[in-house]
């Protein structure tokens, strides 16, 4: 059943996947014009299923309020906030008029919100207003924070209270009720004159604005077959009727019958059958169960152990039926092995929002890249007036900031959303006088979070794990001789291994040893399981392993290792850890494919976090189980030290992956001020793994239909080392003139994909939800034989 094929229907592309049936209806709520719906505002229905219609807090956001936004030192101005009737977006006003999208932004894509001075541009610029008058919005993905100011402290304090509310919600709504609410949002849009009916016209603008371009004739007959009052207008019950017909799925009904038999409902035995089909690890009586009384919408059904449409529709909406594995969202992995045995959320540049040319540095790029579970941040420290070091891009634009504020934002904010250690990457500019400055600063803002010391010391040399170091920071940095604790002329800087490639050896040490800075024994001190080493050659040499030395190589030396030597590189990083970071020539912060490193076992693959794209996609995949801590234990043949596994050469196939590509739903407009402006999707599965195991292929497009394509397309691939194998999920828009645009994309592991039918959470390039998107997928992964 796991593999078997999907049935197919074809339909005329006139037609979208809607039905004139009513079977199984949806959990919509009343019609905005029904007796019962409690107001005769469409939008605020979204608010009501919320229960916080009427919450004080969210009534002075839907009256608006006057706030100062904060930009800089002089730029304060004034702008009227306010919480649209879907409860999901806030208007704001705009000096110049731009497009209507452009004056909203979504709950749903904020991050946090702050109280008082508790960013950077508030502590800069924001001192002649109260903190109690004062908040932050942050945003998800590159969305800069928004800085505002309120007249009194009580009205901020109703933002930060309602806009928690809102999200609390949010959070907590099923799939089903994000789509009810989604929909009930343009329905309230598309009623041009708010009088809670609905013509024709205005239907077949909700229509456009959902993303489906419906043959005029096939739209009036569904129109018409809704319209009991003949009267051209739907309204209360009507309006129920004719979304029913839209967001039917035909497709789910069907897998549902095949199990339910003629009664259309699914005994625990019957539900079990299913799950045994999907390939449910240790599916039980007891499961099928424990899914009826979570997910059944119907109490009688439930009393009664039966699972109707509905049931099933939402079970396989939520996570539990999404296409990650629930039980790979927590830290499961062993994090009791050594730190070279995982790979490790490394982010470059780390301080930049933008370019490394002229973008600024920001104290906020650290704490966004915390919240994304990075665990090494870059510090490229430079001599500061005053006697302060500073963090910047250097011999560039970049703007400034110090390296005390970034020591303090580690302090307060590297822990928030994982336990495990956090490890700092300096690249030192600095004289002997500043750095002495910077490892003050490291130990009296750090304290006991600051690794000064071997853990074991009858082991000093052996790396500890994990585990060990929850909570705890270490420093990446030059460690002097014991015979040159006095400060002596070493190299701290990454950018030499780039150059070695360009130059001759003795020109270039001659040059090295012109440029270097001399190290510090204050600084020197603070490097004690990450001591900085040049990596020129992979010969192990006389003595034994150093485990405690980490090389950085660009990566560009990273690829010649594993093409000229995988294996011995691949060892070599079973023992000690290896961070590759960007070639210096990506002046635009591009990023490299962080899977090339990540197949010779590099454990610390710097990305610039600030440059969304399909490199970014992987390391959010890769880092997307084990609880999104940031460290994800490598393959057994990555950690094995006598391993005999080289990337190059991976061995014959093993393993089949199958994903039938069945349909989608409710992809995003790319275009919302052209309504004429509908998608023509498509679907990419790309495999990312071994040199030989990358592929991808593509289903065909479906022609203007956004809202809910079909596709019912088979692709396959053969796969010789599924460990290491990221799968991405691309849905793009098709265009026969010039490159397709990017609609949504979701990427992860291999091994934490499930089989059977999944639905797979599409999210933006910027790593924010698409909510209620999603593709319907068929999973089928076979296993020939074992690890290589």
């Amino acid at each position: 059943m796991l593999c078997g094929s999907w049935r197919r229907c074809r339909r005329s592309p006139e037609e979208p996947r809607v039905s004139a049936q009513v079977s199984a209806p949806l959990a919509l709520p009343p019609s905005p014009a029904s007796p019962d719906s409690g107001t005769k505002r469409p939008g605020l229905r979204a608010l009501k299923k919320m229960g916080l219609t009427e919450d004080e807090d969210i009534q002075a956001m839907l009256r608006g309020s006057r706030l100062l936004k904060i930009r800089s030192r002089t730029w304060h101005k004034e702008r009227l906030y306010r919480l649209q009737e879907d409860g999901l977006s806030v208007w704001f006003q705009r000096r110049i008029p731009h497009a209507p999208s452009q004056h909203i932004f979504f709950v749903q894509h904020i991050e946090a919100v702050r109280e008082g001075h508790q960013s950077e541009g508030l502590r800069r610029f924001g001192g002649a207003y109260a903190p109690a008058r004062c908040l932050t919005i942050v945003f998800k993905g590159r969305r800069k924070n928004l800085d505002l100011a309120a007249p009194t402290a009580e009205e901020a304090q109703r933002w930060v209270r309602g806009l928690a509310k809102l999200r609390e919600r949010l959070d907590a709504m099923s799939q089903r009720e994000r789509l009810d609410h989604w929909i009930w949002s343009y329905l309230h849009r598309a009623d041009s004159d708010q009088d809670s009916k609905m013509s024709f016209k205005e239907i077949k603008s909700l229509l456009r604005m959902v993303n489906v371009d419906m043959n005029d004739m096939y739209a009036y007959r569904l129109f018409k077959e809704c319209d009991h009052s003949n009267n051209e207008r739907l309204e209360g019950a009507e309006i129920e009727a004719f979304l029913r017909r839209l967001l039917k799925r035909p497709e789910l009904e069907e897998i549902f019958h095949r199990y339910s038999g003629e009664d259309r409902v699914l005994s625990a035995s019957e539900l079990l059958e299913f799950l045994e089909d999907q390939g449910e690890d240790g599916a039980t009586l007891a499961c099928a169960r424990k899914l009826i009384q979570t997910y059944e919408l119907n109490e009688t059904a439930k009393q009664h152990e039966l699972l109707t449409l509905d049931g099933f529709i939402m079970y396989l909406l939520s996570p539990e039926g999404a296409a990650l594995n629930m039980a790979h969202t927590c830290v499961f992995q062993d994090m009791s092995q050594p730190l070279a045995h995982y790979f490790i959320s490394t982010s470059h540049n780390t301080y930049l929002t933008d370019s490394q040319i002229g973008g600024p540095s920001s104290t906020e790029a650290y704490i966004r890249a915390f919240a994304q579970g990075c665990r090494c941040v870059e510090l490229d420290c430079w001599e500061g007036p005053g006697g302060e070091p500073i963090i910047y891009h250097g011999h560039t634009l970049t703007t400034k900031i110090l390296f005390r504020d970034v020591i303090q934002v580690v302090h307060d904010h590297a822990f928030k959303l994982s336990p495990y250690p956090v490890i700092l990457s300096l690249e030192n500019h600095c004289g002997l006088e500043q750095q002495a400055v910077m490892a003050r600063h490291l130990r009296n803002i750090l304290g006991d979070m600051l690794v000064t010391q071997a853990l074991d010391s009858h082991n000093p040399e052996e790396l500890p794990s994990p585990e060990q170091l929850k909570g705890r920071v270490l420093v990446k940095g030059k460690k002097l001789p014991a015979r040159h604790e006095d400060g002596r002329v070493l190299s701290d800087r990454e950018d030499e291994d780039e150059e070695e490639e360009e130059s001759e050896e003795a020109v270039e040490a001659a040059e090295q040893s012109r440029r270097a800075k001399p190290i510090s024994p204050e600084l020197s001190a603070l490097a004690v399981y990450c001591c900085a080493a040049r990596l020129r050659t992979l010969d192990p040499g006389p003595g034994p392993p150093q485990p405690c030395n980490i090389g950085s190589l660009s990566e560009r030396k990273a690829r010649k290792f594993t093409r000229e030597a995988g294996n011995s590189f691949v060892r070599l990083n079973t023992q000690q850890l290896t961070r590759v970071y960007p070639m210096g020539l990506r002046m635009n912060s591009a990023n490299y494919n962080p899977q090339e490193m990540w197949n010779s076992g590099c454990q610390l693959v710097a990305l610039n976090f600030q440059t969304p794209g399909y490199e970014m996609d992987l390391n959010t995949g890769r880092f997307l189980i084990n609880g999104q801590c940031g460290y994800v234990l490598k393959p057994a043949h990555l950690r094995q030290r006598d391993t005999t596994f080289d990337p190059e050469c991976p061995g014959p196939p093993r393993t089949t992956l199958t994903v039938q590509v069945l349909t989608a739903q409710q992809l995003p407009k790319l275009n919302a001020e052209k309504p004429s402006s509908i998608v023509d999707p498509l679907v990419r599965v790309e495999i990312h793994g071994v040199p030989a195991d990358c592929a991808h292929k593509e289903t065909d497009y479906v022609l203007n239909n956004g809202f809910n394509p079909c596709w019912e397309q088979t692709l396959q691939f053969q796969l010789r080392v599924p460990e290491l194998v990221l799968v991405r999920f691309v849905v793009e828009d098709y265009d026969a003139t010039s490159p397709n645009d990017f609609v949504g994309q979701f990427t992860l592991p291999l091994n934490s994909l499930k089989q059977g039918y999944r639905h797979i959470h599409l999210l933006s390039k910027d790593g924010a939800s698409l909510s209620p998107a999603t593709l319907f997928v068929h999973i089928c992964i076979q296993n020939s034989r074992g690890p290589p």
